[in-house]
Parts: C-alpha cells; sequence; structure tokens
C-alpha cells in the first residue's frame, strides 16, 4: 500500500508541478521539430535519468535530518513552489537557440539531451527531491517520472489540437493553488510536529 501510495504522491506533484513549466514549454518546442513520440521517448529517458538523480538526493537528505523538518521544509517548498508556478516560467529566446543547436545525431539523442539539460535544477526535480524524502526512492522515481510523461504529452497533444487557445494563465493558477494547499497541509503538520 505505501509504494502505491508514494508512486500516487510523487505522480500527482510532479504532474502538477509540470504544469505551465519551462521544460513542458520546451516539449512543446522539441515536438515541432520532432515526431512526438520521439520527443516523448526522449522527455521520458531524460527524466528516468534526472529524477533518478533526484531520488538519490533524497536518500542522502532523507537519512541526514530529522524526518519533523524535512516535513516543515517540503511544506515551505511546495508553498515555494505555488509561488514559482504563478510567476511562470517562459522559454526564451536563448533557451529556442539552445533546443535548435543541440542536434547531435539522431533526433532521440537530441531530444533526451536538450530535455536533461532543461530538467536539471528545475521545479519538477526539486518537487522529486522533496517528495523522495518522505517515499522510498523506487516508487517515487517511477511516479515522478510517469508525472513529467504524463504531462508533457497532454501538452504536446493539447497544442497540436488547440495551438495557442490554452488558457496558459488558468493553468499555472490552478496548479500554484494546489501546491499552497499541499504546502500549507506540511507546513502545519511540521510545525506541529517539531513543536511536540
Amino acid at each position: 500500500m505505501e509504494f502505491l501510495l508514494a508512486i500516487a504522491a510523487s505522480t500527482a506533484v510532479v504532474f502538477i508541478a509540470e504544469l505551465g513549466d519551462k521544460t513542458q514549454l520546451v516539449a512543446m518546442s522539441l515536438a515541432t521539430r520532432y515526431r512526438p513520440a520521439t520527443v516523448l521517448l526522449g522527455i521520458t529517458v531524460a527524466t528516468l535519468l534526472v529524477h533518478g538523480l533526484s531520488v538519490l538526493i533524497a536518500e542522502v537528505v532523507g537519512l541526514a535530518l530529522p524526518t519533523d523538518w524535512i516535513t516543515l521544509a517540503a511544506g515551505v517548498a511546495f508553498v515555494g513552489f505555488g509561488v514559482w508556478t504563478l510567476l511562470g516560467d517562459e522559454l526564451t529566446a536563448k533557451d529556442e537557440e539552445r533546443a535548435a543547436s543541440r542536434r547531435i545525431g539522431s533526433g532521440l539523442v537530441t531530444v533526451a539531451v536538450v530535455f536533461f539539460v532543461a530538467e536539471l535544477g528545475d521545479k519538477t526535480m526539486l518537487a522529486t527531491i522533496t517528495v523522495g524524502t518522505h517515499y522510498d526512492w523506487l516508487p517515487v522515481w517511477l511516479g515522478s517520472t510517469a508525472g513529467m510523461v504524463v504531462a508533457d504529452a497532454l501538452a504536446i497533444a493539447l497544442a497540436a489540437v488547440l495551438g495557442k487557445k490554452l488558457p496558459e494563465r488558468a493553468v499555472q493558477i490552478g496548479a500554484a493553488l494546489l501546491f499552497f494547499l499541499a504546502g500549507g497541509a506540511m507546513v502545519f503538520e511540521g510545525v506541529r510536529a517539531v513543536a511536540g
């Protein structure tokens, strides 16, 4: 049961974190240059690597810090993710240029490398670390990867169907509210546990 809960939690958190994120815009941009299946496979490979690193970091942090303080820090981080989501990420002309200039050979390798680099230090990587401090690494790794791939697949499909008609700001506000709710609950729980 704990395994399934960890998968569900990490999938949901990363899915929400990816909504309106810069890497989602990178995925949509790459889908204009390569087949959607190639982009999704490249995203999957890159996400497996980045989130593998994330859960490794989470394991080290989880061993080094008391659980009560981790819960409090995770709550504060989630509130921060909510603010970050509201402020938004934009794919700049420089990001577009970098994505276009990283043609390495095959489309799959290009997509994986571009997405890997874009994902390092990103909100979804940090969210994976945060969730990983509460659950075992394997279900978090699997769930966070699934959440990322599903969010990007949805974005690519919606962009193909709706073009620029997506209500990006509404998506950002909805995702931010979910982060604020989860972060508030975790801060409350963390303060209560730390205060004894």
